[in-house]
């Protein structure tokens, strides 16, 4: 068609169409050169006339290389034009030099069909390589996984951030209009924190759900610590149970690297499904080759150690980022523990020398203690065997009432180990939760002074208290003991001072954190302290309602600026005491599911029996030290005097305070035994008596 149009509708072959449109190309070229090359500049008019020209010849020249554009383009879609160019130098005109002005032609649907499945070829051959590279070549899948378990960490914790944002940033809105807030808005405020609360921890629990191991462990230390708002410790604590297995033969290629040897050359009979699983190891049973003997395996996840490192770094930088964004948000301590102690819990043989320093601490106390340690028969670096222990959880009601084990009984013997671990050995289990604890019937043997074993597993967590901390904490927990005055509550606050550097504003928090309980009358506050419901020692008998319950915990832990003290709390307490603290709230979660009939006040006296055991014995210590270096003298034996009295008056009170508790415990099993058996019979009866009730669940009344 447009050669027709050209040679004035005349029938003409390619190779003529393409020579009459260079020669009309070129015809129209050279008309502009001709007159610019004859005449001479002779003045500014020509000069600028010559520039004018030069203008509109550079301008067709840009025109030009557009349409050159447009024909490439052309050339794509099928269509062969003459690619040609024009020298603004020269008037001849050749083929390759000038292309005529053809106006664009649009990609049809096929070149875009066809640019779509180059782009999808490319992709999967990109997506194929990759493939082969994270099967075949393991730094690439090592990165590969740590980048997603770091994304995924860090998106949770920037989506958590952002989300404190907006509300912080609506509550100093609110604050900023300088007015009272109304009951309805204080409601509403304390309703859409706990929400973001809730929402931040469900968000982060996924993330550590998913990507297991040491995040599992974090979360675990988040759940322990009961001064957090109970929307994170409520939601973090099925981490405590909720553990992933590794596949047995996963396990057989470590055991192989490690130590030369597969499960078959070291077992028989090696369950491969485990029959306790940790955020670190997991347990098997199994029968040692060479012994004949059952025996507990415990080996480490995998996968745990190929990602240590990368995962150590991602909570680091977690932390610090949340304390960029939020100065008062104080996790730093939970970095330092993990750091910490991380690696020591992933050598089995740390955990082996632990339990063996354990065992030796507790050797005197044969015949006093139902606590038993299992033996450890060999311990490597990621594998560790054991005896094997056959019992029940200790928090199994119906395990305990199958074998005739007084529940109460076995909260008051939890008490007394631990209590011996911190405050007189100085050397402490951090991390006995439910699933570390087994309970058995006494067995032949043992030296179990009641008709139970306590038998303690994990011990891959031990951490040393300094002599001074350990004494000034004693007294700190006797000045609680004692009923509230000017005096007892200077001491409190002194002691206070020495343990955690807490100063007047942050010590109800550190009260409540210790004991569990909402903050003690203090006469120093300007309330009427005669109408006050509070109790004031740990073993004040004063009961309230549960309204006075909820009125006294809103005003303490919804009290403006309370999670910034507890932050701040948290960043000044030793790491040490942070450890004690996380120890007394495990220890009042297993009181609390052996569902005892004594109360926490029973619990309280064991801790104070200790404490003051300690303390004499620091006294004692003091008395010889100086007797050699001193000599005597009778203010020496005045102190001497008066630490003896201390001690046995606190001895002889805290004995007769034990027989009262103990009496009212067995009544009050009485009563529920008489009210199961009016309920259901005999059976119903041993049931209540137990803390169960006929389905299994725990009864309302208890």
């Amino acid at each position: 068609m447009l050669s027709l149009l050209i040679t004035g509708g005349q029938p003409i072959t390619t190779r003529a169409f393409q020579r009459s449109v260079h020669g009309a190309l070129g015809r129209s070229v050279a008309a502009i050169h001709r007159p610019l090359l004859a005449r001479p500049l002779t003045n500014r008019a020509t000069s600028n006339g010559v520039l004018a020209a030069l203008k509109t010849s550079n301008s067709a020249h840009q025109r030009g290389l557009q349409t050159e554009k447009r024909s490439r383009n052309a050339i794509h879609l099928g269509l062969r034009l003459p690619i040609v160019k024009r020298s603004l130098h020269s008037s001849r005109i050749s083929r390759n030099t000038l292309k005529p002005n053809i106006p664009p032609i649009p990609p049809t649907r096929l070149f875009n069909l066809h640019r779509r499945l180059r782009r999808l070829r490319n992709f999967l051959i990109l997506l194929s390589l990759l493939s082969i590279l994270y099967y075949t070549y393991p730094p690439f899948r090592h990165t590969a996984i740590a980048v997603i378990r770091c994304a995924r960490v860090m998106k949770a914790v920037s989506i958590d951030v952002w989300d404190y944002k907006q509300v912080f940033a609506a509550e100093e809105r609110l604050r900023a209009t300088g007015r009272e807030l109304t009951d309805e808005e204080i409601e509403m405020k304390r309703k859409t924190r706990r929400a973001c609360h809730k929402r931040s921890a469900e968000r982060l629990l996924e993330a550590l759900k998913k990507n297991s191991g040491i995040y599992v462990k974090l979360g675990q230390h988040v759940a322990a610590v009961q001064v957090l708002p109970k929307e994170w410790t409520e939601t973090m604590r099925p981490l405590q149970d909720q553990c992933f297995p590794t596949p047995v033969q996963r396990t057989d290629e470590m055991l192989r690297d490690d130590l030369g040897m597969g499960i078959d050359d070291i077992f028989t009979d090696f369950e491969p499904n485990p029959i306790g699983v940790a955020s670190l190891a997991q347990v098997h049973r199994a029968v040692d080759k060479r012994t004949g003997r059952a025996v507990a395996v415990k080996v480490q996840h995998a996968d745990l150690q190929e990602f240590a490192a990368v995962d150590m770094a991602t909570v680091n930088f977690a932390i610090h980022f949340v304390k960029y964004i939020f100065p008062d948000f104080e996790f730093s301590w939970l970095g330092e523990e993990m750091n910490e102690m991380l690696p020591l819990e992933m050598d089995f043989r740390h955990e082996a020398a632990n339990s063996a320093r354990c065992m030796g601490d507790f050797l005197h106390l044969k015949g006093k203690t139902s606590l038993y340690l299992p033996e450890v028969f060999w311990a490597e670096r990621r594998c560790m065997v054991m005896e094997f222990i056959d019992g029940g959880r200790v928090d199994d009601l119906m395990y305990l009432k199958k074998h005739k084990i007084d529940r109460n009984q076995v909260s008051q013997e939890l008490a007394r180990i631990f209590s011996q671990m911190v405050y007189i050995n100085g050397y402490f289990h951090a991390d006995p939760h439910h699933g570390n604890l087994l309970i058995r019937p006494k067995a032949s043997g043992s030296t179990s002074p009641f008709n139970f074993d306590v038998c303690l597993l994990d011990h891959g967590q031990y951490f040393d208290v300094p002599d001074d901390l350990r004494v000034n904490y004693a007294h700190f927990w006797l000045s609680l003991i004692k009923s509230t005055s000017k005096k007892t509550i200077a001491e409190r606050r002194h002691y206070a001072r020495l343990v955690g550097n807490i100063d007047d504003d942050m010590y109800p928090i550190l009260e409540s954190a210790i004991t569990g309980q909402i903050n003690m009358a203090d006469e120093s506050n300007t309330h009427d302290s005669a109408n006050d419901p509070r109790p004031t020692s740990l073993l004040d008998s004063k009961t309230f309602d549960k309204d006075q319950i909820r009125k006294l915990r809103t005003a303490m832990l919804e009290r403006e600026g309370l999670i910034a003290s507890i932050f701040e709390l948290l960043r000044i307490v030793p790491r040490r005491m942070l450890m004690i603290l996380k120890l007394s709230d495990l220890q009042r979660s297993l009181d609390q599911s052996l569902v005892t009939t004594h109360g926490q006040s029973r619990v309280f006296v064991i801790v104070a029996r200790y404490c003051a055991k300690a303390v004499w014995q620091a006294d004692y210590a003091n008395f010889r030290k100086s007797l050699s270096t001193q000599g005597f003298s009778l203010n020496l034996f005045k102190s001497f005097i008066s630490s003896f009295f201390d001690y046995a008056y606190w001895n002889t009170t805290l004995g007769l305070v034990e027989l009262g508790l103990d009496a009212r415990a067995r009544s009050i099993k009485i009563a529920l035994w008489f009210d199961g058996l009016v309920k259901g019979g005999l059976k119903a009866a041993e049931a209540e008596m137990a803390g169960l009730s006929l389905n299994g669940a725990i009864p309302a009344t208890v």
